[in-house]
């Protein structure tokens, strides 16, 4: 089967939307960085804050569904936060192997300076909170579309060119 020719620019760096997401999530980090070293946070232990601060004592298995990370990566997070005496880990009474993750009053007296980051971010990134919400939206949508894809993302690139 013959392949549809590709445009000259489909191959172009500034053309591809990973890079975009890519190189826009670096951008990001990097004003994340000051303020959170404020915080005495990294970005992914700024991000379990943020599902703590929603709801205190999720379990593990919960908070790494929400943050898309595995027990590997998540439990040195949660150790470190642990003895920066912001969060406890508790097993439960009913299954020692489940363990829930509680903010301590450290924990909940960060909260306050945190809640200034995303209009600090806002600000430098010179968005409306409409802006954000959309875009996030955006994002959030193509994930979920992505996520829930069935087919592979080679299927175009095995097949044979015409000779």
């Amino acid at each position: 089967m013959a392949q549809a020719s590709v445009p000259d620019n489909a191959l172009l760096l500034d053309n591809q939307l990973c890079f975009a997401l890519y190189s826009a999530s670096l951008a990001m980090t990097k004003l994340y960085k000051p303020l959170l070293a404020e915080l005495g946070l990294t970005y992914p232990q700024y991000l379990a804050m943020l599902v703590l601060w929603e709801r205190d004592g999720v379990s593990v298995s919960e908070l790494g569904e929400r943050l898309n990370l595995d027990s590997g990566t998540l439990t040195p997070l949660l150790k470190r936060l642990e003895g920066m005496g912001l969060v406890s880990r508790i097993r439960a009474v009913e299954d020692e192997r489940r363990v829930h993750i509680t903010l301590t009053a450290a924990g909940r007296k960060l909260k306050p300076r945190a809640s200034k980051v995303p209009g600090c971010l806002m600000s430098a990134a010179q968005c409306s909170p409409t802006e954000v919400a959309q875009l996030t939206r955006q994002v959030r949508q193509l994930r979920e579309r992505l996520a829930g894809r069935k087919q592979t993302p080679t299927e175009g690139i095995h097949q044979k060119e015409a000779p």
